[in-house]
């Protein structure tokens, strides 16, 4: 039996960890999707571990994609490009329901495997899997409506017919980082293959399982061959080679600052190449001093410690209002130990190499003279999973490097302020991306919503997202536009024709 197969069957937690416990059972070894196939494993000489977060026990061998594989898989994307941007909405449209509609019939299976591979709480994992599913369907609804604009113009000498339409950019690559596997990979596939594009998506090595499953969807749906690839490898190898090959028109990038900024030196000759560099950042979480402070507690700890705090818009920073902050630690510490116990509710974090850059970075705030609300410094070497206590940090410095770039797992930073001068940290803080403003006083929270930098603002809620209303980086979280038409601006071209008029 080969590995798509197995794991179609393995779609309960109760068949999936029977399986993983059973002592003779192997690692699974997953195959790059080409053309709408499954690679033999032949085809690769070099492999990724990629242990389960939960045990530390190896899970998945990765192949580690060489440089003529991923060549293959773009020369399949362009091949099927003309035939594919040609291809009637209605048409695409209803490609993307039927994937859909195969997700919804397999979400159980979906959310089990991002749960294990991964390390989320299966909750959290099922509300990723909906969001994954509905991807599909908003954006096949999506084209549906969009439309292009004919103008008439009058120049000096000849009256111009003006069309202006939306044109594919081409063949795209899809890069995507280990914390929202499934979320990020179908947000970005499902706008690519609405608007005419193909690709060729690598996920991340450390999470590659729902992308491999996703692979045997997209089979299954009849979806042209060539029209999306799935390959596997590590950033700097496969995925430098990918995005730097000349046949790809367009990069689409979910992850971290280093890598931003390596595809930006990578990229930098091809200048007609599309961007879009979507990075991690924090969404600090005002606390004022009119609030209903266990309700306060309760959404703080969300925005903070949602998914074991692996957020690309982590609520880790809380600034506080001095006249409610020692009661707010009480009520925030309690509400922790109550509703985020480890093990339970907080899962472990993704990777050996997050859980050893938690550690230096905790290790950190206490020279640093932090103190542990709640939590504290995890064992140096990880014994079975890669386990970190949701953590509360205090007395930390508002200008120290563990405040404004934010911790990527289970630690809260929480530090007082004085009148609206959070409003102030926040906008000096290139890596606050959104933030989340709770107050009572309805007045204030026009005011500090106005003057807030952020693009994405929760008053009174938190972290909600609506897909059409879009997405843009700012400041140091990169080049990102999602969502809505900012999608539809990533993966296409403006394109204006004039036409003479007798």
């Amino acid at each position: 039996m080969d590995t798509p197969e197995l794991l179609w069957q393995l779609d309960t937690m109760g068949r999936a960890m029977q399986y993983l416990d059973t002592s003779k059972s192997e690692p699974f070894s997953l195959q790059n999707f080409i053309g709408n196939q499954f690679l033999d494993s032949a085809h690769t000489s070099e492999w990724i571990d990629s242990p389960a977060p939960r045990s530390g026990n190896l899970l998945l061998k990765v192949p580690r994609s060489p440089a003529n594989v991923v060549d293959y898989a773009i020369n399949v994307a362009h091949r099927a490009f003309t035939a594919w941007s040609q291809t009637p909405f209605q048409v695409r449209g209803l490609i993307l329901l039927r994937i859909a509609s195969i997700m919804e019939d397999k979400k159980d299976m979906f959310a089990i495997w991002e749960s294990i591979d991964q390390g989320k709480a299966i909750g959290r994992a099922q509300l990723e899997v909906d969001y994954a599913i509905e991807h599909f369907r908003y954006f096949a609804t999506y084209i549906l409506h969009d439309e292009s604009a004919a103008r008439l113009h009058k120049g000096a000498a000849e009256r111009t017919l003006m069309h202006k339409q939306r044109v594919p950019v081409g063949v795209c690559a899809i890069v995507v980082s280990s914390n929202m596997p499934i979320y990020l990979l179908t947000l970005k596939i499902a706008a690519c293959l609405a608007f005419g594009c193909t690709g060729v998506a690598k996920p991340s090595e450390r999470t590659s399982m729902t992308a491999f499953l996703l692979a045997e969807v997209l089979r299954q749906a009849e979806l042209p061959p060539g029209v999306m690839n799935i390959i596997f490898g590590d950033g700097p190898g496969t995925g430098s080679t990918l995005i730097c090959s000349p046949r790809i028109q367009g990069v689409s990038f979910s992850g971290g600052t280093e890598t931003r900024i390596q595809i930006r030196k990578d990229t930098a000759p091809d200048i007609g190449k599309h961007l879009c560099l979507g990075l991690r950042g924090i969404s600090p979480t005002l606390v004022f001093g009119d609030v209903e402070i266990e309700q306060a507690a309760s959404a703080a700890a969300y925005a903070a410690f949602e998914n074991s705090g692996q957020l690309c818009l982590s609520g880790s920073l809380i600034y506080v209002h001095r006249s409610i902050y020692n009661l707010f630690l009480h009520k925030l510490k309690t509400h922790i130990q109550d509703h985020y116990r480890l093990h339970i509710e907080v899962g472990p974090v993704v990777s050996k190499e997050r859980y050893a850059k938690i550690r230096s970075l905790l290790i950190q705030a206490r020279e640093e003279n932090a103190m542990f609300v709640t939590g504290d410094i995890p064992k140096e070497v990880p014994k079975n999973g890669f386990w970190v206590s949701p953590t509360v940090l205090s007395n930390v410095r508002t200008d120290s490097r563990l405040a404004r770039e934010g911790i990527l797992g289970p630690v809260a930073i929480v530090c007082p302020f004085d009148d609206e001068e959070a409003v102030r940290l926040c906008n000096d803080n290139p890596n606050a991306v959104g933030a989340v403003v709770l107050t009572d006083d309805l007045r204030r929270m026009s005011r500090v919503t106005e003057h807030l930098g952020a693009v994405l603002m929760w008053a009174n809620c938190c972290l909600g997202r609506e897909f059409g209303a879009g997405f843009n980086d700012i400041r140091a979280t990169g080049l990102g536009r999602e969502g809505g038409e900012h999608s539809r601006d990533e993966f296409t071209r403006l394109q204006i024709k004039h036409f003479p008029v007798y």
